[in-house]
């Protein structure tokens, strides 16, 4: 009985095979691919839609900020934009607070 133990631990047992190397590059590629496609690619096209209604903002559009105020565009700096919110209010935002540029005279019909 002890013959038969000593020759099952002296086998050797195969290692199990995985998959060729290139169908993990493959796999690996089509994720980042998918990745690319989905998430950073339409990410970086908000990205510059946004950067060129930034840049394009001039004196007396009428906004809305992401914090949701309602303004008219007094003066233009170069990081800065001064809002007049009310009668005679002014208000200084950053120009990246800026959600979209509303049509004239939109605020007045509110």
């Amino acid at each position: 009985m002890g013959f038969f133990f000593e020759t099952a631990m002296a086998q050797s047992q195969a290692a199990p095979q995985g998959a060729p190397m290139y169908i993990n590059l493959l796999m690996f590629g089509g994720l980042f691919l998918f990745m690319y496609l989905l998430i950073i690619r339409p990410q970086r096209k908000r990205q510059k839609e946004h950067q060129n209604l930034v840049s394009a903002l001039q004196k007396g559009d009428e906004v809305l900020l992401t914090s949701g105020m309602l303004g008219k565009v007094v003066k233009v700096d170069e990081n800065y934009i001064v809002l007049e919110t009310g009668n005679n209010i002014e208000l200084k935002f950053q120009k990246v607070a800026v959600h979209a540029v509303l049509p004239k005279g939109t605020i007045k019909s509110i």
